[in-house]
């Protein structure tokens, strides 16, 4: 009896505390701005040029709800890499950052092999995510992560978690989802690896901020 008492009492104690939180989480929330746009990302990263920008199509834009996003294709020595960004002021119901994980198969692409890679910045590294897919006879390699400020987040748990202490201790919930796309080949990975080590700095310099912090 006496510990069923004690388990309802930490129960209200949780429930308490969360709700807390989450009041907390909306009423210290507010919108930042980058201090620069996303268009200032260079032309040019690691060897590959910039081909064009893909727009997205406005029922998407409408599923995404970004505040600012980067859609570009970029070539080298005959291959294609897409880059994607999308920006998000300010996170909350309907308006936050969605998983490739889940928008992939979405799409009718297939995940068969996942996992990280380290990619080297500010002489240390940081993890990011590796995925191939494939859709038919068509094979990709996909790198992404989360850049919120000077932190790169891998993971989607953790990136949701420190969201809600960031936003409870000071008001941010900012974040942008970075997504690098080449076809599946020998040497690919590592081609993805380098041109993310170029294109790290630059979304940082977008938010105006320091040194990465590498969270896994």
């Amino acid at each position: 009896m006496k510990s069923n008492t004690i388990w309802k009492f930490a129960s209200v104690i949780t429930i308490l505390a969360a709700t807390s939180a989450t009041s907390a989480f909306s009423e210290r929330r507010h919108p930042q701005a980058l201090a620069q746009p996303l268009s200032s990302i260079p032309r040019t990263l690691a060897g590959w040029r910039f081909v064009q920008d893909v727009p997205i199509e406005e029922r998407t834009l409408e599923r995404l709800v970004p505040t600012d996003y980067l859609s570009r294709i970029y070539s080298q020595n005959g291959q294609q890499l897409s880059l994607f960004i999308a920006y998000y002021a300010e996170q909350r119901s309907g308006e936050s950052m969605h998983s490739p994980k889940h928008c992939l198969p979405g799409s009718g692409w297939e995940i068969w092999q996942y996992g990280s890679v380290d990619v080297p910045v500010d002489g240390g590294s940081v993890t990011v995510n590796k995925y191939f897919i494939h859709k038919g006879s068509e094979r990709q390699v996909v790198l992404y992560w989360y850049q919120s400020g000077p932190r790169i987040i891998a993971s989607e748990y953790l990136g949701k978690f420190l969201l809600m202490r960031d936003a409870v201790f000071d008001g941010r919930t900012d974040g942008a989802l970075v997504r690098i796309v080449l076809p599946d080949r020998p040497g690919a990975v590592e081609e993805g690896v380098a041109f993310a080590k170029d294109l790290i700095p630059d979304v940082r310099r977008c938010y105006g901020m320091p040194k990465l912090t590498a969270t896994r």
